[in-house]
């Protein structure tokens, strides 16, 4: 894995952005920074807009107004650069069950175009990493939901993106797999990468993030350390939270 020094500069920077979705405001003047090496949680009830901030930083959906740069680049201008250095988790995983893991991380080496010398090395890391060695030759339709997520992860890894971002990473899964993958943020945190999550369990955000940003009905509610949103949210409103954050 990457190794390397926290930036000074800002790796990620979203200023003013504006998004529309099936008729409605998804997202409503969001700005905030990201840093070298941090590690970002994005939380807030379902609706509040989690989903769509993600794709547009893993270049998949445009802004209708604002700017997104990642590493000093528009993802309007530069998608294709950026998407190199962009490691991306959906929700839904997008594996082949009728293959093993092996091969389905076969196949996404070629779609990275990993070279073949390497390839080999490359996939028996990630199955290592994300605690599946023992299982590369099994077909993934006798995976679990865990297991499936876990490899998921493990194909987005492996061209050894700067960026990882993930979209629910833990939503239902097993408790090993919940365990390796906090494990493998922290992991990637001490070699230098920089991670962005979502997730609907603010207890283990505050474990693993630098920072948190907290997303209601489109609009950035709060962003900060865990103590920075204590130290300035009305009690009502984390009681109105939490709430929200238990039926979603």
């Amino acid at each position: 894995m990457r190794k390397g020094a926290i930036e000074t500069d800002s790796l990620i920077s979203v200023s003013n952005v504006f998004k529309n979705y099936k008729g409605r405001k998804a997202l409503e003047g969001v700005s905030f920074e990201v840093f070298g090496g941090e590690v970002l949680g994005i939380i807030g009830p379902n609706g509040a807009g989690k989903t769509t901030l993600i794709s547009l930083l893993a270049t998949i959906n445009k802004p209708e107004t604002g700017k997104i740069s990642i590493k000093g680049a528009d993802i309007l201008k530069k998608p294709d650069i950026i998407r190199e250095s962009l490691g991306y988790v959906p929700q839904e995983t997008a594996l082949y069950p009728m293959l093993t893991a092996y091969e389905n991380l076969d196949f996404w080496g070629g779609i990275y175009g990993i070279e073949k010398s390497v390839k080999k090395e490359k996939i028996n890391e990630v199955l290592k990493l994300l605690k599946l060695y023992d299982r590369k030759n099994d077909k993934v339709k006798t995976f679990s939901g865990g297991m499936k997520k876990r490899l998921n992860i493990a194909a987005s890894l492996l061209h050894d993106p700067e960026i990882l971002i993930m979209d629910e990473p833990t939503a239902g899964v097993d408790l090993l797999s919940r365990s390796t993958i906090a494990e493998l943020i922290k992991r990637l945190k001490k070699s230098g990468h920089t991670t962005i999550i979502t997730s609907h369990y603010i207890d283990e955000l505050e474990e693993l993030c630098d920072k948190i940003l907290v997303l209601w009905e489109g609009s950035l509610l709060y962003f900060g350390s865990v103590k920075d949103i204590l130290r300035s949210a009305s009690a009502d409103n984390l009681e109105q939270l939490m709430l929200k954050l238990e039926e979603a």
